[in-house]
């Protein structure tokens, strides 16, 4: 009786550490949305309006340009690698060694001779193509003190049995940001961009890890 009041708590447990493992997988603090940085001193209660601790700009440029700040990236990536590699080499010799000869006789049976011939052929070639389109709107998380913006963030796509994530971090540079606060991801310098999955589509992408093994530099044959 005590083993099966057991189970039903365990296997509870079990479920509960699984849910607890994937939201840690799924919320990484290091992607989280920059929050805008509070002034360092609060307004004065004098009764103005406006104050220099506020940070209040009635006819300034709506575009990022302070930590905490929102700007759309448009996706624009879009790559082609072609490589192609041809080897030929080819090696001949011959060497013959004369009969000797001893006291004036010449010993016709002991003349050696020695051929190679050696030749190698290789070729190779690889084709590569990518296309990531789409809109991503992330938050400056840090200005840099030439005034570029360090940006980052995350879009979480949950897509009947699988989701989707795209994650982008980079440095913008203020001029390349247009009129409605979006910047392409060609503009955008030491780009890391990452698109994953996770899910049934994704599993039934991804080998199993036998065919793994078999597939890998540890296969001896």
């Amino acid at each position: 009786m005590r083993i099966t009041a057991v189970l039903p708590c365990l296997a509870a447990a079990l479920a509960l550490a699984g849910c607890v493992m994937q939201q840690q997988q799924r919320d990484d603090a290091q992607w989280a949305a920059t929050a805008p940085v509070a002034p360092a001193v609060a307004p004065a209660a004098d009764g103005s309006i406006y104050h220099d601790e506020q940070g209040m700009e009635l006819f300034a440029d709506p575009r990022a340009h302070r930590t905490g700040d929102i700007l759309t990236i448009v996706l624009v990536e879009n790559t082609q690698a072609v490589k192609k590699a041809n080897t030929s080499t080819s090696k001949t010799n011959k060497d013959t060694i004369g009969a000797p000869s001893l006291l004036g006789h010449t010993f016709n049976k002991a003349s050696v001779g020695i051929d190679s011939d050696h030749s190698f052929d290789g070729g190779g070639s690889s084709s590569q193509s990518n296309q990531l389109t789409g809109n991503i709107t992330v938050t400056v998380a840090q200005r840099l003190g030439n005034g570029n913006l360090l940006v980052r963030g995350e879009k979480w796509l949950t897509i009947n049995q699988g989701q989707e994530l795209i994650r982008i971090t980079g440095i913008v540079r203020p001029q390349d940001i247009g009129q409605d606060n979006t910047v392409p991801s060609t503009r955008v310098a030491d780009a890391k961009i990452a698109y994953t999955g996770r899910g049934t589509l994704a599993d039934a992408n991804t080998q199993g890890w036998l065919s793994r093994f078999f597939n890998s530099k540890w296969m001896p044959f």
